[in-house]
Formats: structure tokens, sequence, C-alpha cells
């Protein structure tokens, strides 16, 4: 059932010569073309396909042939290797500048079958490059350090634990044109809706006492939470006389008062590179710790308290 194409063609595979590796390599593109007066690319996209398939008929094919040449493909990939944030809208306005006419849907399945797939990017700290050499310092200075000092390390962090955050995902099942139902949404709150401030600390033995911040948190506040609870967490975690205190580089961690009181005190603090929250495994701890406070589902900020 092949219908026959109502415009004319010559007959390339009549008028062209039987090939041989013997006088392909005797004529030329050139020469060829000017012999049969066909273009010079036609008769090397013939000789290179019976190079490659051993014939010049039409082979045989699943289905439409796509309109995304090679080199179209090629431009594809080095845009997006360039810069993963190109939308799938901005390729394709990029191939029709060079007169390829695409869906944006045909382009993510191009991309998906050399693969690159869309994902949604991860986050991290936004790191200068001072950071980023301080981060490096702190791992080449601690990269032999013992089991031991890390065990003796007690970790400390503030977090804010919000009425209504969004700590974990949540899903639903529903029907279709019912996902605005009441029993099928979560009710958010501008600004949490309320929140309390805690600090807490822990080692490697477990999690040491906590304190919740009333009103602003200054130096002051910050060294009454470390002489209430820093040595007591020590006796109870059972850390060596070698402990160290983990603290970030907030300004109320390292002020003058503060640097003063724990040298008076003898604590001696782990050397911390800035902006490096990911790094304190405390934050794991944080996460746990909201996920149990909201599965209990506190109505006011009272309860959010006392359920911290």
């Amino acid at each position: 059932g092949k219908t026959k194409s109502k415009t004319t063609k010559p007959c390339v595979n009549k008028c062209f010569p039987p090939l041989s590796k013997h006088n392909l390599t005797l004529k030329g593109y050139k020469a060829i073309s000017k012999a049969l007066g066909l273009q010079r690319t036609t008769v090397r996209a013939i000789i290179h396909k019976w190079r490659k398939h051993g014939t010049v008929e039409n082979l045989p094919r699943s289905g439409r042939p796509t309109k995304i040449t090679p080199r179209a493909q090629r431009q594809l990939i080095q845009e997006v290797t360039k810069d993963p944030t190109t939308t799938s809208k901005e390729l394709q306005a990029s191939l029709a500048s060079v007169k390829v006419s695409v869906h944006d849907s045909t382009i993510r399945k191009r991309l998906g079958k050399n693969g690159l797939h869309g994902r949604v990017p991860r986050r991290k700290p936004l790191l200068s490059q001072k950071n980023i050499k301080g981060r490096l310092s702190f791992a080449r200075k601690h990269l032999d350090d013992p089991q031991d000092f890390w065990d003796n390390t007690l970790w400390t962090d503030e977090t804010k634990v919000e009425l209504f955050g969004r700590c974990v995902s949540h899903y639903v099942w529903c029907k279709s044109n019912t996902a605005f139902q009441k029993k099928n949404i979560i009710p958010t709150v501008k600004y949490g809706g309320g929140s309390v401030m805690v600090w807490g600390c822990f080692a490697a033995s477990g999690p040491g006492r906590h304190a919740v911040i009333s009103g602003t948190m200054n130096s002051a506040v910050y060294q009454n939470i470390l002489k209430e609870n820093v040595r007591p967490s020590v006796c109870d975690l059972k850390l060596k006389r070698t402990w160290v205190l983990q603290q970030d580089n907030d300004p109320k961690h390292t002020s003058k008062s503060t640097s003063e009181w724990l040298k008076k005190n003898k604590m001696k603090t782990l050397e911390w590179p800035s902006h490096s929250p990911d790094l304190n495994p405390i934050e794991m701890l944080w996460h746990d710790l909201k996920k149990a406070v909201h599965a209990r589902k506190p109505s006011n900020v009272a309860d959010l308290q006392q359920f911290c």
C-alpha cells in the first residue's frame, strides 16, 4: 500500500552506476556530480549511505523522520551543558533561529534520550571564594583527626520552629476537580502563624539540654544559655575533659564579650568556617524535632513551646 509521489524526481538508483571501492577512489564527488547532473551534497549522501549500509535503496523506518537534525541536536546539548537553567521554550526559540521548528516537548524528549533530564535543583548555601577557601582549609586541618575528637565535640545551634511550618511534604488522595475541597488542602498562615526559637546541643553519645529563647537574643542572653546548659550537658553526655564546643559565626557567638566569657570559663571552641550550616550535623536533629512536634498538631504557640 505505498503511494507514489506526485512530484517527479530524477531516479538516482537507475542513473547511478554500480558502486564499488574501485570507482569511488577513481572519481571524486565533483566529477560524479558533473557526470550525473546531481548536486554534490546528493552524491556525498548517497556514497555515505552505501558505505554505511551497503545499499542506496530507501531503508525501512518505523515512523515519521525527526525534524531535529544531528546538528540541531548538538546545539541543544551544547546549550544545556553551558547553562543547565535554560528552559525548553528558550531552546525552542534558539532552534527556530536556525529554521528548525519543533514543539518544546520534542526538545525535552530528545534531551532525555541523550541522558539530560529536567530535575529540581538541589539547594546549598551561597558561598564566596573566601568562604570556599575557609571550608577547604577546615577540611584539611581536621582530615586526620581521630574519631575520639569528634566523639567529644558538643554541637550547638539555634532554630525557629513555626506553628504552621512546612517541615515535611504531604500528599493527599483526591479525585479530579476536588483539589480545593477542605479535606484536600493544608491551611497556611502568613509568617508561620507564630514561632518559638530554640537553642539546643548534642554529641555523639546523644542529645543534651535545650532552652527556649524568649524575646530578642543578644550576647548576654546567649552567654546565660551557655552558662545554664553547656556544663550540665557535658556531664550528662559523659564527655572527656578534652571536649570542644562547636558554634557558628553568628555575631552573638563571636562578639568580644562572648569571646571573653568563653575564655574565662575555659571553654575551647571549634574554629568554624563562615556560612557552613550544612557542615553541622545538628541540622538533621532539628528536622527530626520539627517533624515530631508537628505530628502532635499544636494549636497555639503555648502548645508549640511545650511540645518542643
